[in-house]
């Protein structure tokens, strides 16, 4: 069936007659889809207007385009949050059913440095923890996690087994993380972490990077999290002001 003419952009109509016909199931999840001399040809428009629609539909995350292979229908997202809710990733994942885990990678005490120094508002004799793990959902790799904490705030008895770094906090009564400061940045291919956590090489990673206040708004953790963008969604509510 061809697209019918409105007074939009031809590439918008092909867009939504796209996302239609995904929505409805008759191209499914991770489903190679036509090329694009059969595609266009099926919708009656010209190649170009196609390909524009594809564009905007890959950075919507609509569809991924494997060079010299195809192009394809994007996996939904596994775990879905507002970004304007400060959630540890072992809630989010538990909230989606599935059961967190932890793979460590490295733990160290070390002296700040002059960025810590700065984050953390801490003298140069302080002990930073520095920790690296991979998070995963029933045993699959999702996100890839560097935290650092001020170490005064690091219970003795704290192990890796603690998935959840708030949970942690809040349980020794140390301190209770109560708001962070957020900066997402999308990125492609990391040669480190991208293996780590088992991504094709067309899959984007959404960098997470927070710095964590207690309620006496001192800063307690920094973050940085990469989260498969295949399998996580992010959302914001903006208000008009």
């Amino acid at each position: 069936m061809t697209i019918k003419a409105d007074n939009r952009h031809l590439y918008l109509q092909v867009m939504d007659r796209i996302k239609q016909d995904i929505s409805l199931g008759i191209y499914k999840e991770k489903e190679r889809l036509p090329s694009e001399f059969e595609w266009a040809k099926q919708l009656g428009v010209s190649r170009a207007t196609l390909r524009e629609a594809l564009r905007v539909l890959e950075e919507e995350n609509v569809i991924i385009r494997r060079h010299g292979v195809g192009t394809f229908v994007s996996p939904k997202p596994l775990f879905t949050s507002g970004i304007e809710q400060l959630n540890s990733v072992t809630y989010m994942i538990k909230q989606a059913g599935m059961e967190p885990g932890t793979i460590l990678l490295n733990s160290s005490t070390l002296r700040p440095t002059e960025a810590d120094r700065n984050r953390f508002s801490c003298q140069s004799d302080e002990e930073i923890v520095a920790i690296e793990r991979v998070r995963t959902a029933n045993g699959n790799p999702v996100v890839y996690c560097m935290d650092k904490l001020l170490g005064k705030y690091v219970p003795r008895n704290f192990t890796h087994e603690d998935v959840s770094l708030f949970s942690m906090l809040e349980k020794e009564g140390t301190c209770k993380i109560t708001h962070a400061v957020a900066e997402i940045i999308p990125i492609g291919y990391h040669n480190k972490i991208s293996p780590l956590l088992d991504c094709a090489p067309e899959t984007a990673l959404l960098v997470l990077k927070q710095l964590h206040f207690n309620e006496e708004d001192k800063p307690i953790l920094y973050s940085v999290n990469y989260f498969k963008a295949d399998v996580f969604c992010f959302q914001v509510l903006r208000k008009r002001v």
